[in-house]
């Protein structure tokens, strides 16, 4: 069996681990065995060309959460279960929650083995076809991950593209819920070491105590209880690229120290007397300009300049009002997706006010919102009335306006409707519909509807 892509096996039992690492091997497939569920969401992106084989009752992460976090990066990447008797009903659900497939204790090799040749298989498929469509000129993956047709957007995703193959840091500035770690993942996919892990510092939340045995790694007996050498952050992001998310709130006493880790690309680890080498990528976020920082005394320039080699600004929502209706009815589908409810098309009405409204935490509430619609929640926005939207309202309903807005709104409704379910393929499109394919040409660009915004993923 020869079948390309590599297979991340995640299993807390050793034995079983090398064992069935072993047998998958011999299979002719490549594998790399993963012993904490943790540490895999940094091995995958969405140029990940392999599949994962978890076990799902695991300490700390259990197979299921771990699928939950891998299908938030990427929704098509193959992820099979391993079950014990007990479990079938528990991946049962998870076949029905997105699982590619499960396979119960005990198993062959080669049933193994099949199974991971289809999902690779799959995998494979999924990767040439988004491909083709970016060679054909249909929207691609970047488009789907940060959507929108504003200029500052269209700008944001060719910036992107130029330089996400390229080695060089970026610093990427935007306001809390922007997407900055979106465009530093897909900065990553973009790269040669898009196959290399995607390690992400939180550096407002790491322990003082603790920050430089997180970051650098320590040796046995280099402080009191270190019975054993530890990696830190930087060596298990060997080969791939380090996200130091909100650089700003690094204390200063540590900034020198990452200065010296960017500028020489090597680290010391506690204890040891050599410093070892790192092949890494680094890219940082920042929620305010660090400039001030600098002027305040708060940030030291030359790691500002250092990390300043190129840098990406993405902008609120504030700044591309116009995005938000495609926003919100495309997060509205996924949302009504993930809950398995009925997917609703958002009223006119509803859109207006949306992009009326200030959103200070963007598009993350935007998100929140919703996921309250799609739930048939209540929205906490103000109406004409001054009343907060009820419960139920805010999806197209052929009850609002004049008689001719209320037929425009419900066509409109209806051949968005029709486009979400069809995944934007306009002969299903106009044949369900009993429309020819002139007249629905003309409804849609009467109605400003494009289906680029309806093709499926």
């Amino acid at each position: 069996m020869s079948v390309s892509g590599r297979i991340l096996l995640v299993d807390d039992d050793l034995d079983f681990r090398l064992a069935t690492a072993q047998s998958l091997d011999l299979s002719g497939l490549a594998v790399t065995a993963v012993e904490r569920a943790e540490e895999v969401p940094a091995l995958v992106g969405q140029g990940f060309s392999g599949i994962v084989i978890t076990d799902i009752r695991m300490p700390g992460l259990d197979g299921i959460s771990l699928m939950n976090r891998i299908h938030a990066i990427d929704q098509a990447i193959p992820v099979i279960l391993i079950t014990g008797h007990g479990d079938v009903q528990l991946a049962v659900r998870a076949m029905r929650e997105g699982a590619h497939d499960f396979i119960e204790k005990p198993f062959s090799g080669s049933q193994l083995a099949e199974i991971a040749a289809r999902a690779l298989d799959y995998r494979r498929l999924v990767l040439e076809n988004r491909v083709l469509r970016a060679a054909a000129g249909q929207r691609d993956d970047l488009e789907h991950r940060l959507a929108g047709r504003s200029t500052v957007m269209i700008d944001l995703r060719r910036r992107i593209r130029t330089i996400g193959p390229s080695q060089t840091d970026v610093l990427i500035t935007g306001e809390t819920g922007t997407g900055k770690e979106i465009v530093a993942r897909a900065l990553h996919d973009l790269s040669p070491r898009a196959e290399k892990p995607f390690i992400t510092i939180d550096c407002a939340a790491l322990p003082e105590t603790q920050i430089e045995s997180e970051l650098f790694g320590h040796e046995p007996g280099a402080f009191p209880g270190a019975m054993r050498a530890r990696y830190g952050r930087f060596e298990h992001a060997r080969g791939g690229t380090v996200l130091l998310d909100d650089i700003g709130s690094l204390p200063l006493a540590l900034q020198g120290k990452m200065l010296r880790v960017i500028q020489e690309r090597s680290i010391t680890p506690l204890g040891a007397n050599e410093p070892r080498p790192l092949d890494l990528r680094i890219i940082a976020t920042t929620r305010s300009a660090l400039e001030a920082e600098v002027e305040a005394g708060r940030f030291r320039p030359d790691l500002f300049y250092r990390l300043n080699v190129v840098s990406l600004t993405v902008p609120p929502l504030a700044a591309r009002a116009e995005d938000i209706p495609l926003l919100f009815t495309r997060l509205l589908a996924d949302a009504a997706q993930r809950h398995r409810v009925d997917p609703t098309t958002p009223a006119p009405a509803l859109l207006s006010m949306l992009m009326a409204r200030d959103w200070p935490g963007n598009v993350r509430e935007l998100r929140n919102a919703a996921e309250r619609v799609a739930l048939g929640m209540g929205l906490d926005l103000p109406t004409p009335e001054g009343q907060a939207l009820p419960p139920g309202e805010g999806v197209a309903s052929p009850g609002e306006g004049r008689l001719a807005e209320r037929v425009a709104a419900f066509e409109r409704a209806e051949i968005v409707r029709a486009l979400i379910a069809h995944g934007g393929a306009l002969k299903p499109v106009y044949e369900s519909l009993g429309l020819s394919r002139k007249t629905l040409y003309e409804k849609m660009q009467k109605h400003g509807i494009d289906k680029a915004d309806y093709l499926a993923g």
